[in-house]
């Protein structure tokens, strides 16, 4: 069976296409957020793929959940969605969507860990050393972990930055231990 992410990225394609040419990002990535959430309901998740359930029934429940979210596009796509059996994939189509907004309006979420909280200054310095080295807005995701010793952690995408205490100790004792 293909991974979910497959199966949701070319209607996160679709959806972001339509969003981006009507000029509708913002509303549609809330409005499949709040679908998504919808879809992650345990009372809703039960209904998916029950064959006593009609999926145009779930599609109109999500839509009017949605209410005034919910454009006329909007309500086509969930509609679409529930006659290929896919309402289940809304929460991989949301995240995916947003993946898809955020590289197009230029922006990379970096999660921080750091053996210490960072003050407002520290994150306002860091975001723009950051923005600057990748070219892109930066909306930072700190957390603590006491157990780096002191420094961070960087970790943007693909990209880690590791700038802990502990790594550089685990480095000076390969140096010596070789």
């Amino acid at each position: 069976m293909a991974a979910r992410s497959t199966i949701a990225r070319p209607y996160a394609r679709a959806a972001f296409e339509e969003a981006r040419e009507k000029g509708r990002l913002d509303a549609w990535s809330q409005a499949l957020r709040t679908a998504a959430a919808v879809v992650r309901d345990p009372n809703v998740e039960k209904l998916i793929g029950n064959p006593h359930v009609a999926p145009a029934e779930l599609a109109k429940l999500i839509v009017d959940v949605l209410g005034e979210q919910c454009d006329e596009y909007v309500r086509n796509f969930v509609y679409a969605l529930a006659e290929n059996q896919r309402l289940g994939y809304l929460p991989e189509i949301s995240e995916i969507f947003d993946d898809l907004k955020d590289e197009a309006e230029g922006w990379v979420d970096v999660e921080v860990r750091s053996a210490a909280p960072l003050t407002a200054d520290q994150q306002e310095t860091l975001a723009a050393a950051l923005s600057r080295r990748l070219n892109r807005k930066v909306r930072l995701h700190t957390e603590i972990d006491p157990a780096l010793i002191g420094g961070a952690v960087l970790r943007a995408g693909d990209l880690v930055i590791d700038g802990s205490l502990r790594a550089r100790l685990e480095r000076i004792a390969q140096e010596l231990s070789a």
